[in-house]
């Protein structure tokens, strides 16, 4: 019987490589500041995973160094096996501000980055797609609505939709709700959930919100302040898609407990 596993186990495909990969990485700022300390992170393809810590532990650079923005001062990152040593095309951000030009209509302000890269014709290539995305988002008929005619909400949307066209390997998404009232924003979180599924998308948020982590996450990395390190990965074992009726569970309840006491912890040590 040893014998057969070990041979099913040696034609057994190799586990696929994480679609991200951070080593070790340290930040410590010219004025000797260090921000981040040994931060070890690991994204499997298609999966959900956010970060949560206090103000100050570091979030913002972290996303900055795996956008390529800002180089760690030691370890590595690793986006499909090749090191993120500046911006990359393959790498989708997406800010707490919608951020369109007023003067450009939604569709153009989604067709921007292809516009920026290839130019206008490129652009003009894409334009089935956007408005395909834009159907995706439930933005189907404002393409050629500004920025001005669009809740905050919609907004937003249009903001997931120009991220979305570049078809990057990854989603970086810094607190991309937050400026939204509750009720907006749990759509959104929905919306996202949705959007990520069907593309089978890489996502990776920075959340303030214990509960949106646990929502949408598949792991939720717990940091701590002072300098930013991570202190515990937390594996949500909830089924997929979420809803925001979980919220209400046991199960639900004790993985926000347990993220709160860990934020707690490193608060009050």
């Amino acid at each position: 019987m040893i014998a057969e596993l070990r041979k099913l186990d040696e034609g057994a495909a190799p586990a696929a490589p994480p679609i991200y990969e951070l080593q070790g990485v340290g930040k410590v700022y010219g004025n000797g500041l260090e921000a981040l300390r040994s931060v070890d992170l690991t994204l499997p393809r298609a999966s959900f995973s956010s970060v949560i810590g206090s103000s100050g532990c570091g979030k913002s650079t972290l996303m900055k160094i795996m956008a390529g923005l800002t180089s760690p001062s030691k370890g590595s990152v690793y986006l499909a096996e090749r090191p993120v040593l500046g911006s990359r095309e393959d790498i989708g951000m997406m800010f707490q501000q919608a951020t369109l030009f007023p003067w450009r209509t939604t569709l153009d302000n989604i067709l921007l980055p292809i516009q920026i890269r290839g130019g206008r014709k490129a652009a003009n290539a894409k334009r089935d797609d956007a408005i395909d995305l834009m159907k995706l988002v439930g933005l189907g008929g404002f393409e050629d609505a500004y920025p001005t005619e669009l809740s905050g909400g919609m907004a937003q949307r249009a903001a997931i939709c120009r991220m979305l066209i570049t078809e990057p390997a990854v989603l970086l998404l810094d607190e991309p709700f937050s400026a939204l009232d509750e009720i907006v924003r749990d759509f959104m979180n929905m919306e996202l959930q949705r959007i990520c599924m069907e593309r089978e998308a890489t996502a990776f948020l920075v959340t303030h919100s214990i509960g949106e982590a646990v929502l949408l996450s598949d792991t939720v990395y717990v940091m701590a302040p002072r300098p930013g390190r991570v202190v515990r990965a937390v594996q949500i074992d909830l089924p997929r898609p979420r809803t925001l009726d979980m919220m209400n569970s046991q199960k639900f309840g004790d993985y926000v407990s347990e993220i709160r006491n860990l934020l707690g912890e490193e608060m009050n040590p």
